[in-house]
């Protein structure tokens, strides 16, 4: 699943996500530090990857595998 990335706080870590069909989605920092990433840019297009109860587990660009 894709989205971009509609607000992220550096310093927590966490942030929202509009996804493709318009809703909100929010990713906690765990989210984010599993991504390996250092900072997300409002705007950008990510990927994220969700658990078997539809938490969001990571957050990554789409060409990362």
């Amino acid at each position: 699943m894709q989205g971009t990335v509609a607000t992220f706080d550096g310093t927590t870590r966490t942030g929202t996500l509009l996804l493709d069909d318009g809703t909100e989605l929010s990713f906690p920092a765990r989210a984010f530090d599993a991504s390996g990433l250092r900072l997300l840019r409002l705007g950008q297009r990510v990927r994220i990857d969700r658990d078997a109860t539809g938490e969001v587990v990571r957050v990554t660009l789409p060409t990362m595998d």
